[in-house]
């Protein structure tokens, strides 16, 4: 039988005064997690030792939060909360950066199309049309398998399920609506009509909602996306006019459809699709 190898003092006074190279560190500890004996020849400071889990402790217990998350909190969002939405989904970096580009670029649009002395108040068209199926975009990428690599795990909590998807629906709609409102000033024409996004992304983020009690967010928000472009596109030849979807007839059109929606949202809230083919759900 052949006898257990044990580590030599010289090599135990190396690795205790940090003169090993790495590869050679992870071999000497990979010998002491199983060999009771050679644990025991390790002179550890008993102090230092304790300090040292502490601190490892404070850290996994506690990690420092990111400026996101302090930012939510002191804006009164509740801490479980302010972390949830801050770490999930890892894709909300670049979804913030596309609402940046895309609301850059309808802005763009709208003063190039201004230069035109014949565009007048339809020099806002790029931007009214784009700004609203912002939220229902981030809602798209906001919850399911496909998009959200924790989604089993982080499905199986309390904050799982119609939870989940509302509270980043929310987070979603605050920053598209955040970032567009900062675009608004900046438009060309009056502020009351450059701000005539509003009304119809609310309309569109509620009904992205009750679509997503029975289909997949992404397909819902597709779906809606492409209505919208579609009534757009035909409420301005029919009537000849660029910003007849934005009227004041059109805007009460908006609320009224907010107001009938968000109940709904509530009421199916049990029915929210999690993104999977229904035939692989239990």
């Amino acid at each position: 039988m052949t006898e257990q190898w044990h580590l030599p003092d010289e090599l135990i006074e190396r690795y205790t005064g940090g003169r090993l190279e790495p590869v050679q560190v992870m071999s000497v500890e990979s010998h002491l997690a199983r060999c009771e004996r050679c644990r025991a020849a390790v002179p550890y400071e008993g102090e230092w030792l304790a300090a040292s889990w502490a601190g490892i402790e404070d850290l996994v217990d506690r990690p420092r939060r990111g400026l996101a998350e302090r930012v939510l909190c002191r804006a009164g969002v509740p801490e479980h909360v302010a972390t949830f939405l801050a770490a999930t989904p890892a894709l909300a970096r670049g979804w913030l950066v596309a609402v940046s580009a895309v609301t850059a670029f309808a802005v763009a649009a709208a003063h190039l199309v201004n230069r035109d002395p014949r565009a007048g108040l339809e020099s806002l068209v790029p931007f009214l049309v784009v700004a609203p199926v912002l939220p229902p975009a981030g809602i798209a990428l906001a919850y399911g398998p496909r998009v959200d690599p924790v989604h089993e795990t982080q499905a199986a909590t309390p904050m799982g399920g119609s939870r989940a998807l509302l509270l980043r629906a929310v987070a979603v709609l605050v920053s598209a609506v955040v970032l567009t409102g900062m675009a608004t000033p900046l438009l060309p024409g009056p502020p009351g009509l450059a701000a005539a996004w509003l009304l119809p992304a609310l309309a569109l983020t509620a009904a992205t909602l009750v679509l997503s009690t029975r289909f997949a967010p992404l397909v819902s928000a597709t779906a809606l996306t492409a209505a919208w472009f579609g009534a757009v596109v035909a409420a301005a030849r029919l009537t000849g006019d660029g910003l007849a979807p934005f009227s004041p007839a059109a805007q009460a059109l908006y609320g009224a459809a907010t107001l009938i929606l968000i109940p709904l949202v509530y009421l199916r809230r049990a029915h929210f699709d999690s993104g999977e083919p229904r035939w692989n759900r239990p």
